[in-house]
């Protein structure tokens, strides 16, 4: 696979510019003209999306909402280095639960019509709203990605986050250490990637920035706001994958250990030889067992359940043998 090709395939293309800027002479004209291309069109989407942000933040504010950004959103809002090379698909917006009805109405009232609709009460409520006249879609959420097992030691979120004034609007961005642990979480099981192996070399890319951006990514805040064994082997995966393909000077203590090498070791194999996914996939057994400890002993709890042993149900293998064998977008 060509590094174009891959790039193309990760949503990475317009990092490329930096890398064809240090080495002018070696890059081929033809290259080098569609790579400043695909830069500048993203850019002009880029500016798009962060008038359509404003927008949106703006008409929430009116009805005294302040939102949280997440993802895409928060690069939006502070407009560093990543947003000219970045592609955003959409535009990651979080109020609190008892603000959903108000800011759905506010937003319907700049034109905004649902796309698709999560059921009151459902555990990862959220909504997708569109207007035909945009470039992306506007993902209203409740609460941060993945579980909400993981981040029951974080606390109230808006205390990892800082106010961000600009233009007359306000709006939380989370800091970049929380903003490092929503990306993994996000990635690790919403996305399903910890259990199937796929990396989103985009995030990856992201957490590099956060890591070299001024403050940094607190490493041993992070390691603390994993709340429990599954959320750190996922974690430290992520973090293995950041220091071996990016190089990323994560501590050697948040790397070390034999679950997420092991990890990384499968994440290589698959990346190079995408067959191997299904081989693969039993690995997901190395930590089904701490999900049902953890999370699904937590369920269980809740709904009154009786223990379960710990290995996967039969719909549960047909569905991440589903996924192991997709090509998301974004993904290798």
């Amino acid at each position: 696979m060509s590094i174009i090709e891959l790039a193309n395939r990760t949503l990475t293309t317009p990092a490329l510019v930096a890398c064809a800027e240090q080495c002018p002479d070696t890059i081929p004209r033809d290259v080098d003209a569609y790579l400043k291309e695909i830069f500048q069109r993203n850019l002009a989407r880029n500016e798009r999306l962060s008038f359509q942000l404003n927008e949106a933040i703006a008409a929430l504010n009116a009805q005294g909402i302040v939102p949280v950004l997440m993802k895409g959103s928060a690069l939006l809002a502070e407009r560093g280095d990543a947003f000219r090379r970045r592609i955003i698909s959409d535009l990651d917006i979080l109020v609190s639960p008892d603000e959903t009805l108000r800011a759905l109405k506010c937003l319907s009232g700049l034109g905004y019509r649902i796309h698709h609709l999560m059921p009151h009460g459902a555990a990862r409520w959220h909504a997708d709203l569109h207007r035909p006249e945009d470039v992306g879609m506007v993902d209203l959420q409740q609460s941060p990605p993945g579980h909400a097992f993981f981040y029951r030691t974080s606390g109230d979120l808006k205390r990892h986050c800082h106010l961000n004034v600009n233009d007359k609007i306000s709006a939380y961005i989370p800091d970049p250490t929380f903003q490092a642990l929503m990306l993994i979480m996000h990635d690790q099981f919403q996305d399903s990637d910890y259990w199937t192996g796929h990396v989103d070399l985009r995030h990856l890319l992201d957490l590099r920035d956060l890591a070299t951006s001024p403050g940094g990514i607190d490493w041993q805040r992070l390691a603390s706001l994993a709340p429990s064994r599954l959320a750190r082997n996922a974690l430290e995966t992520q973090l293995v994958a950041l220091h071996a393909w990016l190089g990323v000077d994560v501590p050697a203590e948040m790397r070390h250990r034999l679950i997420p090498k092991l990890q990384q070791w499968r994440r290589r194999f698959q990346s190079r030889v995408p067959a191997l996914r299904t081989a693969f996939l039993p690995m997901m057994l190395l930590d089904f067992r701490s999900y049902r400890a953890e999370i699904g002993a937590e369920e269980r709890a809740t709904n009154q359940l009786k223990p379960k042993w710990s290995f996967p149900k039969a719909s549960s293998i047909r569905y991440f043998y589903g996924l192991a064998n997709k090509n998301p977008v974004g993904k290798i």
